[in-house]
């Protein structure tokens, strides 16, 4: 897998100097689309709605819809959005195609950054960057006498000083939801003291700074509303825009809906920074993930090639200009804004990118199960992790990989 500098993509990405039509193909042909939900690839497949014939669907559950779909011969859909995540096990079950000669023949308006390669191959457009990062109330944590917490430690103080000032429902929110989100949250935190996840593909997280990890993230949600368990970013971003909330680490695709006028009650309120760290010399307690679009293997030729060409429209430099906000482009035209300063900060005090790696997948789904155990109290931090290396042992002796 080819590595790619976050931090340099972001830079590459300012280089501008095309302008575009609406849509520059007369689109004839059926081009289904699936993806995540959120307000960038809102914004893609709206773009590329414009070439007609173009249905979309977005869905939050995508990520375990997208195999089976793309499986089915022909596949149900012709263009599928990724994320890091995402990406590896369709690569894994071979259901994406090469998109090098594509790119020869209609890409010469792409950023070379924009290409994720697999042993020499294009399999992805990458179009944007996503990592999660501090989203804060200014407003309060001046009334308290702070500023922007950098570690977490420091976020314990700030919410406790909020918290005994009685400034709002709760100092903090956290994507605590039970399973995917919950292990993301472990996995940032954990990363954040420097400490690998793995030893060759036996799973290694039974030790100090998994302790230190659960203990950390049980101290928080002291902060939080009682039901965090349920918590996912949708739900935190509400807290954040209803003004419940004082201090999230939240998804940067999320930020600009907290100053959008329809739906939020803090406009202009909520500041961006980098991710806390797990410890003062670390780096942001994070991960940079980027999201792109790749095609199925399981359409024809023609089918292909039309699709990548409206695939295409959706990534242009008119749609970028339109939703500056949306996401951090790494598309030609992006200029970054206000909110795009906590991702920024993130990619240049070096927070690595979410492991690519057939294993992460298991460990990400062992600790989903298991993290909340902790939490509620159901087993000590060295149970729980006991049963965090057991099921992963057990899933990666089915997989093949031990």
């Amino acid at each position: 897998m080819k590595k790619l500098t976050l931090s340099t993509l972001i830079a590459l990405s300012s280089l501008s100097s095309v302008s575009y039509a609406a849509c520059a193909i007369e689109n004839t042909q059926e081009v289904k689309t699936i993806s995540a939900s959120f307000a960038a690839w809102k914004a893609v497949t709206q773009a590329m709605a414009e070439c007609g014939n173009v249905s979309s669907t977005l869905d939050s559950e995508f990520k375990t819809k997208v195999g089976a779909a793309l499986a089915a011969k022909p596949s149900l859909y012709h263009v599928s959005g990724v994320a890091n995540g995402t990406f590896v096990p369709l690569l894994n079950s071979g259901l994406l195609r090469p998109l090098d000669d594509l790119v020869v023949k209609y890409g010469k308006n792409l950023n070379p950054n924009q290409f994720i390669q697999v042993d020499g191959k294009t399999m992805a457009i990458a179009m944007m960057i996503n990592t999660q990062h501090f989203m804060y109330r200014k407003d309060i944590l001046d009334k308290v006498g702070l500023d922007t917490p950098t570690t977490w430690d420091e976020v314990l103080v700030a919410a406790e000083k909020i918290q005994q000032a009685d400034l709002i429902q709760y100092p903090l929110g956290g994507t605590y939801q039970t399973g995917w989100n919950l292990a993301m949250e472990f996995i940032n935190m954990y990363l954040g003291f420097g400490t690998d996840l793995f030893d060759g593909n036996q799973a290694t997280v039974n030790n100090e700074s998994g302790i230190k990890t659960l203990e950390m993230m049980k101290k928080l949600t002291a902060y939080m509303d009682p039901e965090y368990l349920i918590a996912d970013p949708t739900f935190v971003q509400k807290q954040l825009q209803q003004g419940n909330v004082a201090m999230a680490n939240l998804w940067a695709t999320r930020a600009t809906a907290l100053d959008n006028k329809e739906e939020s009650q803090v406009v202009g309120k909520v500041y961006m920074s980098a991710a806390p760290k797990s410890m003062e010399n670390g780096h942001p307690a994070s991960t940079m993930w980027w999201d792109g679009i790749t095609i199925a293997k399981n359409i024809t030729d023609e089918e292909a090639k039309n699709a990548f060409q409206v695939a295409l429209e959706g990534l242009d430099e008119e749609m970028v200009k339109e939703n500056a906000d949306a996401a951090i482009w790494l598309i030609k035209g992006y200029k970054p804004t206000r909110l795009s300063n906590g991702a920024i900060q993130n990619a240049i005090n070096k927070t690595p990118s979410y492991p690519l790696t057939a294993n992460i997948g298991l460990i990400h789904s062992a600790l989903g199960k298991n993290v909340s155990d902790y939490l509620t109290g159901q087993k000590t931090a060295a149970e729980t992790l006991q049963a965090v290396e057991e099921d992963y042992t057990s899933a990666a002796k089915e997989s093949g990989l031990l």
